[in-house]
């Protein structure tokens, strides 16, 4: 029996008393037949029932996307290396053209840095493909214990514990501290990130959501609970949508008021803000302030994997008790090599990062001096509102079909309705060439299709 499967184990008394189905259904790995779920039943106009048209569910589920102009559609694409953000995108029919990605993760041009390609050949050629396990099962190697080395010394913590990405990391954790912390009361800022939200809402806990950025409405939530009650507050640095920060030092006052943990997602900050790429709290001095630090390494460190960082105690804590960690595959070897070595040359390059925020800066310029809405709170992240779900996917598509410019269409539920956008992600390789092909067009289409140009207010 596999040593990570222990709830099979409460249920083999006698495997093969009555044939090996029905130990399977013992060990709760199938069902008995008679427990198999029925096909769902629908009424008629009649009274009776009749089976559920599975097909028809989905087409309906799929229409309403189409009608609401929500459908996401994957652009297929394949970047060359060493020459991003260009890339060859593969139409629908086979044919190909030249484009230009606006809309990647990948900020500062990482993922085909040669420290980073050195690293991940290095790695694979000496330790193979797979990690071979989960981490508690032979997948724990030398190169995952060198990332998490990497990124506790990053964020000036104990410990750090990696995961296959910053999602399940944000999602194991949170919906594991309440193990941890029976009674725990989580706060979460109302644009938190899905992975948060999603982990909030599985702990079973209690959970109270305030304002976006709104310290006087967390205030008034922590004042209206049990001083006795453990609590946590879960918020970002720089929230991706609209590119704001975090009220960090506000918030953690109010955690010192009220003994309350705090958790951070740094996804959007990690290596591209503070001295050493630590995010946003290295940046402003006050990471000690944090409890638990969430970040990523397939944004700005260009590879892939999420992570946490805190206390040796509580990332053993964590390490002993959250599902998504046990139980999942760790990294390839590889991967984790290229994450720790793109993590350590950032540690040094400040003159990446200060590229980073000038061409973010030159963009918006830009786009300002053409009255168009952008929202600028001053981080890298560029949104331009478009405000309607058919225009903003028509937008999308006419600078890719018409001028091989890549950004993708931005809609709900990720955004409230009537703010769906185009959101722009520079980045240091993206030049003055880029830059301006980029400013024509959009300027071109904005009158083509005869958009408010009247600048949003940030």
């Amino acid at each position: 029996m596999p040593a990570d499967r222990p709830e099979a184990a409460r249920h083999l008394a006698d495997p093969m008393r009555d044939g090996p189905r029905a130990a399977r259904a013992r060990t709760g790995l199938v069902k008995p037949v008679t427990d198999r779920q029925r096909p769902a039943k629908v009424k008629t106009k009649q009274g009776k029932t009749k089976p559920v048209t599975y097909e028809a569910q989905l087409d309906q589920a799929l229409g309403k996307l189409h009608d609401e102009g929500r459908y996401r559609t994957f652009i297929d694409i394949v970047r060359h290396k060493g020459h991003f953000p260009h890339a060859t995108w593969r139409r629908p029919d086979g044919s190909e053209r030249p484009v230009t990605v606006w809309c990647g993760n990948d900020y500062l041009g990482m993922g085909q840095h040669p420290v980073v390609l050195e690293a991940m050949h290095d790695a694979l050629d000496k330790a193979g493909a797979g990690s071979g396990g989960t981490r508690n099962i032979s997948g724990t190697t030398l190169y995952h214990k060198a990332l998490e080395a990497e990124i506790a010394d990053l964020h000036q913590k104990e410990a750090a514990l990696v995961f296959t990405s910053a999602y399940v990391a944000n999602d194991a954790t949170l919906s594991t501290l309440p193990k941890l912390f029976p009674g725990l009361i989580i706060y979460s800022d109302a644009l938190n990130h899905a992975s948060m939200i999603e982990g909030v809402r599985r702990n079973g806990g209690a959970k109270r959501i305030f304002r976006h950025n709104d310290v006087d409405h967390l205030r008034e939530l922590l004042e209206a609970d049990d001083p006795a009650a453990p609590k946590l507050i879960a918020f970002e640095s720089v929230y991706s949508m609209d590119g704001d920060f975090g009220r960090i030092d506000e918030i953690c006052d109010l955690a010192d008021e009220f003994n309350a943990l705090t958790y951070i997602d740094e996804v959007h900050a990690v290596g591209m803000y503070g001295p050493r790429g630590g995010g946003v709290t290295e940046r402003d001095n006050n990471v000690h302030r944090i409890d638990i630090v969430n970040g990523t390494m397939a944004k700005a460190f260009g590879v892939l994997g999420g992570y946490i960082a805190a206390s040796a105690k509580m990332v053993d804590a964590i390490r002993s008790y959250a599902p998504g960690f046990i139980f999942s595959s760790s990294l390839p070897p590889a991967v984790a090599a290229g994450c720790a070595a793109s993590i350590r040359h950032l540690k040094g390059d400040q003159a990446l990062r200060d590229k980073h925020q000038e061409g973010a800066s030159i963009l918006k310029t830009r786009f300002k001096a053409l009255g168009l809405p952008l929202i600028d709170h001053g981080s890298h992240i560029v949104p331009v509102i478009v405000g309607n779900p058919v225009h903003t996917k028509m937008l999308s598509d006419m600078l890719l079909d018409d001028h091989g410019i890549y950004v993708q269409p931005i809609n709900f539920p990720t955004v409230p309705r009537g703010t769906e956008r185009l959101r722009f992600t520079p980045s240091p390789v993206h030049g003055p060439l880029e830059t301006e092909k980029l400013i024509r067009a959009m300027d071109s289409l904005w009158s083509h299709c005869a958009l408010n140009r009247q600048e949003m207010a940030g």
